[in-house]
């Protein structure tokens, strides 16, 4: 019998690692012990070490690497000789993975969508108490039990959500600690937490949501199960509540229903979130609408949405990829590095910026947390189309002679093509509007650029801002 242990965070990975050479040795799950750190298996007969590696080629899909994945969250103890059975099945059947009737396939299913379903819970249900700090940025400390151990695949999500705070989450199985990165440590004792100032504000929004005319205990246990409550401020306070809830219910009745004031309309107008927004009359009302977006989840951590400015009237419109750092902090395009770069060699070129308007293609900051640091990243093709609406919105009320187009982001904005675009530069091209669009390097590009190869790009890139500023308004000067 071989024995594997696995270690208590990175399990997946090293059970593939192990898998591979076991699948490769031709060894069945019924003669391996996976001893998880989780759940320890006794071995009182001691156990033979793993095959060597091999050359035989082990055949995995993506659905089904994404799926073990999922599965080696499962608290389930057997789920490690279950992969390792799929696994060794896979190499005889590939279709079998297909068949949603097939009973191994069923339980995968049910194992995979149960950790799902955990980490959504673990996402709604943890409540942070902020605790002393001794830096500038503010500390938070939260205690939660899944029932899963799902402590690695879940946290990743509050890293994005709270990238801007040093926090700890403590379970059962470990602790995540987060200080600009994102550390897993051996589990504690439960920490005591006192309760602060955030859990009064929630604990008073739970009450004043609660509709007593609603009651449906059976769905409330559902959505809310009855394990987390002890670790819910505001679940202190539902005993009460439903006690109060007939007391509550004649009370509204016999008030009776009223009509809203005039001004309500106005109001909720304002505060309102639409799903598919009426397009705006005005390039203001286009800024304002843009600024409550949700269209994709960059809205979540950057600071704001950033919009274009400039001449709203402008002959030459350029539009870069999307905030970075500091256009986020201000709230204003082309105010980092590479704006410098741009704005620069305008006006070395004699090129009038007031007949100019700049946006990008994407109006929030994509980033990844680095200590302190926000390091930019590229935004996906999803992301870009969501943002294309934007985009649409300010050339429909600017309407430019020409679009310059700086990188392979905007191209892909403005044309729908994702073709290279180094044969591309410096040529003219039909935007998906019908408009002109000259395309271009986008000066971060110049700056990551060596020394020689920064020299040719950035005079590629200034005889482009030459072509199109004459295209569009006539040349410098003018």
């Amino acid at each position: 019998m071989i024995r594997v242990d696995l270690p208590r965070f990175d399990r997946f990975e090293a059970w593939r690692s192990a898998a591979r050479r076991l699948a490769g040795a031709g060894i069945a799950a019924a003669d391996v012990t996976w001893a998880d750190r989780n759940c320890a298996t006794n071995d009182l007969f001691g156990s033979d070490p793993l095959p060597p590696e091999n050359d035989r080629k082990i055949a995995v899909s993506r659905d089904f690497i994404a799926l073990a994945r999922s599965v080696s969250f499962h608290s389930d103890p057997e789920r490690w000789a279950l992969l390792h059975a799929a696994l060794m099945r896979f190499q005889a059947d590939r279709r079998f993975m297909s068949n949603p009737a097939d009973p191994m396939v069923v339980r995968l299913q049910m194992m995979s969508k149960s950790v799902r379903r955990d980490i959504h819970k673990m996402h709604a249900f943890v409540r942070f108490h902020e605790m002393p700090s001794d830096g500038p940025r503010r500390a938070f400390a939260a205690w939660f039990e899944p029932e899963h151990p799902i402590l690695q695949v879940a946290t990743p999500f509050f890293a994005r959500r709270f990238a801007d705070m040093d926090w700890m989450i403590a379970t059962p199985e470990g602790v995540a600690r987060f200080d600009g990165e994102l550390h897993f440590l051996d589990p504690v004792a439960r920490p005591d937490l006192p309760a602060d100032a955030s859990h009064a504000l929630w604990q008073t929004y739970f009450a004043n949501i609660f509709n007593p005319a609603r009651i449906n205990t059976q769905a409330m246990r559902s959505e809310m199960p009855l394990k987390y409550w002890k670790n819910l401020p505001e679940t202190r306070l539902i005993a009460d509540m439903l006690a109060d809830a007939p007391r509550r219910v004649d009370a509204m009745a016999a008030a009776g229903a009223s009509n809203a004031p005039a001004f309500a309309a106005k109001v909720t107008a304002r505060l309102r979130i639409p799903a598919d927004e009426t397009p705006p009359e005005t390039m203001d009302a286009a800024r304002d609408q843009a600024a409550r977006c949700t269209r994709c989840d960059l809205c979540h951590a950057a600071t704001r949405t950033v919009w274009g400015e400039g001449n709203p009237k402008a002959d030459l419109m350029i539009v870069g990829e999307a905030p970075g750092d500091q256009e986020d902090l201000q709230g204003r395009p082309f105010v980092g590095p590479a704006g410098k770069l741009l704005r620069d060699n305008l006006d070395q070129l004699g090129i009038d910026q007031d007949r100019i308007w700049f946006t990008n293609a994407v109006k929030h900051f994509k980033f990844a947390p680095r200590g302190k640091r926000r390091l930019h990243q590229n935004p996906d093709a999803g992301e870009i189309s969501h943002c294309r609406w934007w985009l649409g919105l300010e050339r429909r009320f600017v309407r430019p002679r020409l679009t310059l187009a700086l990188g392979a982001s905007a191209a892909f904005a403005l044309t729908g093509r994702r073709d290279p675009l180094s044969p591309r530069r410096g040529k003219v091209e039909v935007a998906l509007d019908g408009g002109a669009v000259l395309l271009t390097w986008h000066p971060s590009r110049i700056l990551r650029l060596a020394d020689t190869e920064a020299s040719a790009a950035l005079e590629e890139f200034r005889s482009d801002l030459r072509l199109g500023a004459h295209q569009a308004i006539g040349g410098p000067g003018h």
